[in-house]
């Protein structure tokens, strides 16, 4: 499976979207990639899952991504879900919805009402919390270029959500760099 051609169904290669969603998608999947070289997993199923993470971002009203949906920007995960599984992709679905942030719970989603289903969208398998620490370290722009984030930027934006969100970035970096914060 090219998970390319997957975006193209969805996106006109030619598009803004699509050129910033791309170059994204490529960083994680590089840094995904390298992590997974220290476990014994399926790297093909990183490239695909770290490429598509973000494909439900179309659906969003996010002018300065060139997206103009309906939802807010924190649904692309579970709407990247939906396509995925509609493709036919059950594993790597759960990637989409699970990576935001590090993950969201059940709980939180309720007591802040939040624009989402109300179920715990946590990264569970190692897979996925590889994908989803990628993730954090490059942020999209809007001309298409990818901003590098350091561990303490990503530390900083994280401690806006709680305590609890810098632990298990915090476990994640010792886990995949093999360091302690």
């Amino acid at each position: 499976m090219d998970p390319l051609e997957v975006i193209k169904k969805f996106y006109n290669p030619n598009s803004k979207a699509f050129i910033i969603l791309v170059n994204h998608s490529k960083a994680v999947a590089e840094k995904a990639i390298k992590i997974s070289e220290k476990f014994n997993l399926d790297k093909q199923f990183i490239y695909e899952a770290a490429i598509l993470h973000d494909i439900g971002i179309f659906m969003t009203y996010t002018p300065k991504f060139d997206c103009y949906g309906n939802y807010p920007y924190i649904a692309h995960g579970y709407l990247g879900r939906e396509l995925l599984q509609k493709e036919g992709l059950p594993k790597h679905a759960l990637v989409c919805e699970r990576h935001t942030g590090v993950g969201i719970t059940k709980e939180e989603i309720v007591t802040k009402k939040l624009p989402l289903p109300p179920r715990d969208m946590i990264p569970i398998s190692l897979e996925e919390k590889i994908i989803a620490y990628a993730d954090k370290f490059f942020s999209k722009e809007s001309d298409g270029s990818v901003k590098v984030n350091t561990v303490d930027s990503i530390i900083k934006e994280l401690s806006r959500y709680g305590e609890e969100k810098v632990k298990t970035f915090a476990e994640w970096v010792e886990m995949f760099e093999g360091t302690a914060l």
